[in-house]
């Protein structure tokens, strides 16, 4: 959960409260009162401390030399959901509460027409495709509601912009540049300007990204777009440059405490995240405008010709059942007491005419809002947890292990018992490690990733053998011989018969590296499994009694020839064991060799 750093009297005098306490005098009793409310609201008083405080905890009295310039104010540090976005800020966490306590509605946000134009590049496409816009008009920054704007921008960044990769935001005092902007997509080489940080004069695109390596809060972005052809950048009228997403802003637009006119832009990879974050920063700050809660709406031109006008500010409605609400959170209340408990959650609600459902209205801030379980979370949030009474269920059932999971724990045991030791690899791998270098034909029966990011991790496990060998890989040089290793895990594989196209299997796998192959360690290892399992070792022409396993000449090319077997279970392939192919060994770079065995262990249930 992301911590919120609060100062207490600036919060209290924005919820009208004194909380009976003095200006920066501690007090005991409102911090119980006001971490009482804040557990009524859903989130959680984490730590009363001050600047001071916090700077000699992190790094001990010893090694603070100078304590005069920090303050002595004292600090809420507050703990509050993720998905929590309007909450991050003084402005947003002090408004929420204030609707909360019904001391004020939710706020109706004006959307004024557009007088600004961003064009976007068809170059920016493989980069980063998505920009929104907004401009706040006759904003008045005073210092505190400066350093809470840049503040709630980072913390942004570092949660729903997933550290820059997905969104990215830039903020520019509008008096200072000229429209309409355009957002491009250009070689390094051909970005000038001079950077926000990092150098007082002009550099191209390959100099800043040199610069800013120096740079410790900003070095860790810059893989995100330095080893790209094309640096997305965005220009003014005037060809001056605003940004250069997601890395850092010209000095030239850069925001004071005497801007008047801010132009937020946020460029993505993802639209509907890049709206998210756009709405929160200007919900949130649009209370600082001249014309209290009014956001400037920006035209966005793509290149296939198509317009969009942002931010889109309007609600959505989500409809969901009285009934289900008291059901699922376990309580009687009424349609219309739902209704006013979901309105001091910024939820505005109504009961439709029957009297069952309510019709909840979803303001832009509340994004997190996805599906009626969201509403009944709220409702019993804002019904207060403490009402909500404790019953003994109304059914006497018994937990228990999962029977797959069980199994998958004893054939962990004994595998160790053994002398096995468990790894436990990566679930994606590459197309050709899965087919290729196992000398197994490509059927296509791998479940492949639509954009994936590195060619080590183009597709789902077909089988536990890749990780096994890699694993075999990176010891053998590091540990003596033999190299014992076994896995539990699952495999996924296509399956049309299922609603996602594919299913999971529990297979267990096990490998022996040494100076011979130990192909006896490896059907040993198979035997005391089927033991385990209370399976019987058929011979053929012979019958048995209950479930019985036996062996048949494989033509697994992962193999080596002669020296291979299909494991069948009640006459059903379970599995294959044997020697590893030696070409197979060369391609994993393996100088011993190996014997495996792999096996579903689905069967034994």
């Amino acid at each position: 959960m992301p911590t919120i750093s609060l100062e207490r009297d600036e919060l209290f005098k924005r919820l009208g409260d004194s909380y009976g306490t003095k200006p920066n005098q501690p007090s005991e009793e409102a911090d119980k009162r006001f971490d009482h409310e804040c557990f009524q609201f859903g989130v959680e008083l984490d730590d009363v401390t001050s600047e001071r405080a916090m700077e000699l905890k992190e790094k001990g009295e010893t090694a603070v030399k100078d304590v005069s310039n920090l303050s002595d104010k004292i600090i809420y540090k507050i703990d509050v959901p993720a998905n929590r976005y309007d909450i991050l800020c003084m402005e947003g966490f002090s408004r929420a509460l204030r609707i909360f306590q019904g001391k004020e509605d939710v706020p109706v946000y004006t959307v004024l027409p557009p007088t600004q134009k961003m064009i976007v590049a068809k170059e920016v496409e493989g980069i980063r495709k998505f920009v929104v816009c907004a401009v706040l008009r006759n904003i008045h920054f005073d210092q505190a509601a400066y350093d809470s704007f840049i503040d709630l921008q980072e913390k942004l960044h570092q949660n729903i912009c997933r550290r820059r990769t997905l969104v990215s935001i830039g903020t520019h005092d509008l008096d200072t540049i000229q429209g309409p902007f355009s957002y491009e997509a250009l070689p390094p080489k051909e970005i000038v300007f001079t950077p926000l940080r990092g150098s007082n004069k002009d550099v191209d695109g390959e100099q800043l990204m040199q610069l800013l390596d120096k740079d410790l809060q900003l070095r860790k972005y810059l893989p995100i777009i330095r080893d790209s052809p094309r640096y997305p950048v965005i220009y003014d009228a005037k060809r001056r440059v605003l940004s250069l997403p997601p890395i850092i802003n010209g000095d030239h637009s850069k925001i004071t405490l005497k801007t008047t006119n801010v132009l937020i832009e946020v460029t993505a990879t993802d639209l509907t995240k890049a709206q998210t974050t756009l709405n929160i920063m200007v919900t949130m700050f649009a209370e600082y405008c001249q014309q209290k809660f009014s956001v400037e709406s920006v035209e966005v031109q793509y290149p296939d010709g198509s317009k969009m006008i942002t931010p889109d500010l309007s609600m959505r409605t989500v409809k969901t059942s009285v009934k289900w609400i008291n059901s699922s959170i376990g309580a009687e209340i009424e349609g219309n007491v739902m209704a006013k408990s979901l309105s001091r959650m910024c939820l505005p609600a109504k009961l439709t005419s029957d009297g069952d459902s309510l019709e909840v209205q979803v303001p832009c801030t509340r994004s997190d809002v996805l599906h009626p379980c969201d509403v009944m979370e709220d409702v019993a949030i804002a019904y207060g947890f403490e009402n909500l009474k404790i019953e003994p269920p109304k059914t006497v059932t018994e937990g228990k292990q999962f029977l797959l999971n069980k199994i998958s724990d004893a054939l962990r045991s004994e595998s160790a018992a053994a002398g096995f030791s468990e790894v436990l690899s990566l679930a994606l791998c590459s197309e050709e490690e899965t087919f290729g270098d196992l000398n197994r034909p490509n059927n296509n029966s791998a479940v492949k990733l639509a954009n994936p990011k590195t060619i080590e991790f183009q597709v789902a496990r077909t089988s536990l053998l890749v990780g096994l060998l890699k694993s075999v890989a990176a010891n053998h040089g590091k540990s003596g011989l033999p190299i014992q290793m076994f896995e539990v895990s699952d495999i996924v594989l296509k399956d049309q018969s299922k609603d996602v196209g594919a299913r999971n299997q529990r297979n267990m796998s096990a490998v022996y590296c040494n100076h011979t192959p130990g192909f006896e360690i490896i059907h040993g290892l198979l035997d005391r499994v089927m033991l385990l399992n209370s399976v019987t070792w058929r011979e053929e022409g012979k019958k048995v009694n209950g479930a019985y396993y036996y062996l048949k000449a494989s033509s697994d090319p992962a193999f080596l020839e002669g020296r291979r077997a299909d494991v069948f279970l009640n006459d059903v392939k379970v599995g294959v064991l044997g020697v590893i192919h030696p070409d197979v060994l060369t391609k994993y770079h393996i100088p011993f060799p190996c014997s495996a065995l792999e096996i579903c262990v689905e069967p034994f249930v």
